[in-house]
């Protein structure tokens, strides 16, 4: 059995692709157009990650431990892509060790949150 795609609901659909395909390399495959309630977004692995929005309602509300993670190739990997985040204007905190990995987390737009680690 093959796990064969993720949904994430999200407040808005083009805010939160454009996270994750300019800083995580996520990109729409070809011939599929995104519209302002879904878009897909796949990965080199194989991942397919759908975004949905919520219906009528304005906000997303996961549980408090609920997130999407990211491994990247080394810990100054993880250092760049926290500064990007910062300078683009996300509130994000300095990555620390946690877990046993070099970590750090942050809200994404649409209303769910990243982990990034090596």
């Amino acid at each position: 059995m093959t796990l064969n795609h993720l949904n994430l609901t999200v407040t808005d659909v083009a805010e939160a692709k454009g996270c994750l395909e300019t800083y995580f390399g996520l990109r729409s495959p070809e011939g599929v157009e995104p519209d302002d309630s879904f878009a897909v977004l796949i990965d080199d692995a194989g991942l397919v990650l759908t975004l949905m929005t919520v219906g009528r309602a304005t906000e997303v509300v996961y549980p408090p431990s609920f997130h999407i993670g990211f491994i990247v190739e080394n810990e100054g990997r993880v250092n760049e892509l926290n500064e990007q985040l910062k300078s683009a204007g996300f509130d994000v905190k300095p990555p620390r060790r946690f877990h046993g990995a070099w970590t750090f987390y942050f809200k994404a737009p649409g209303g769910f949150t990243v982990e990034v680690q090596s």
